[in-house]
């Protein structure tokens, strides 16, 4: 029996969850199961489309440790993640805010407040950094940030498994110096940007993918 998932209905989400508490890892079959119900059932739910409950400290706990078991060439481990709670998020509130005016100094003051909101949408909001100090030659920038991005993917993932709806949220703040400043990032971190996570207010389909002649070739 498939029992209601966090939509209240029997959607993808309970295909997850049963597919991973309920079939043996042993059975090779279950597993890509699992993989193909995970990666082909994500999809993007912007963060004002989320709402409680989001996960709680064991469940990002645990997808943070999914995170960490990313492609890191030479263990750099180029990336960490900052949680924002309510503090964060009204600094954030106010880097968005002056980003905007730095960017227009005639933002009307409705611009202004969906601006300052934007930072308060989605139980749970979390910043993706990218370190880019380690020295090393051998490990380029492009690909300490191809590794968070195979980071985000997994936490997204782990995150799908456990039937929580996620985002990745960006845009021009996320490169102002006051971004910087307001979080105590070093010289050489650069935010990339914002996972939202918690529970779709509905069902969506699925957006259709493309196929896969449209972008491989075999030579």
């Amino acid at each position: 029996t498939v029992s209601p998932d966090r939509h209240g209905d029997t959607g993808p989400a309970t295909l997850t969850r049963t597919l991973c508490t309920e079939i043996p890892v042993t059975d090779d079959t279950a597993l890509i199961d699992i993989c193909d119900a995970l990666i082909h059932t994500r999809q993007h739910i912007g963060p004002k489309h989320l709402e409680a409950p989001g996960p709680d400290e064991a469940e990002l706990d645990a997808l943070f440790a999914a995170a960490a078991a990313a492609p890191d060439h030479h263990q750099l481990r180029p990336w960490r993640f900052l949680v924002l709670g309510e503090t964060a998020r009204q600094r954030l509130s106010e880097v968005f805010v002056e980003a905007l005016r730095q960017r227009d100094p005639q933002a009307l003051p409705d611009q202004l407040e969906d601006a300052r909101i934007k930072a308060f949408r989605g139980p749970v909001l979390i910043m993706a950094i990218v370190d880019l100090r380690a020295d090393d030659p051998e490990v380029p920038a492009f690909e300490r940030v191809f590794s968070l991005g195979c980071a985000v993917q997994n936490l997204l993932l782990a995150a799908r498994a456990r039937g929580f709806g996620s985002g990745l949220s960006s845009g021009r703040a996320l490169h102002v110096p006051l971004m910087h400043q307001a979080f105590g990032l070093a010289e050489g971190e650069q935010p990339v940007c914002f996972i939202s996570l918690g529970t779709p207010r509905r069902s969506r389909p699925i957006r259709p993918r493309p196929a896969v002649a449209e972008f491989v070739q075999r030579i």
